[in-house]
């Protein structure tokens, strides 16, 4: 699958389907939490990072890497888990989100841009 910039919204429906086709149950998505868009249906983060960058002049330090579970609800449909979250150099030293503030900044793009 080619992988979609969303920038104004995308039905979970749609995501349900993108899950299928690639991992089963899950999606990879980068968030930019400075512009409010994402990335989704890359066979990795980093593919979805790249583009971000190139094609939205998006910032390293402002995208993150997350598995968005469509069927799933409540907290547990986003999990913070990436190899591309690893930032030392910008406060972050794990594949997580270790920021809350962060992480609560990309729960909200996500719901934003995701419609039901």
């Amino acid at each position: 699958m080619e992988i979609k910039i969303v920038k104004g919204s995308i039905n979970k429906k749609e995501l349900v389907d993108v899950a299928r086709e690639q991992f089963g149950d899950l999606i990879k998505a980068v968030v930019d939490v400075e512009q409010g868009i994402m990335a989704v249906g890359g066979e990795l983060h980093a593919d979805e990072e790249v583009l971000l960058i190139e094609r939205e002049g998006s910032k390293r330090e402002h995208v993150w890497g997350v598995n968005i579970y469509p069927e799933k609800t409540d907290d547990d449909w986003i999990e913070f888990d990436s190899v591309i979250n690893l930032k030392p150099s910008f406060g972050n030293r794990s594949r997580g989100v270790d920021n809350p503030e962060t992480q609560e900044k990309i729960r909200k793009i996500i719901e934003k841009l995701v419609s039901l």
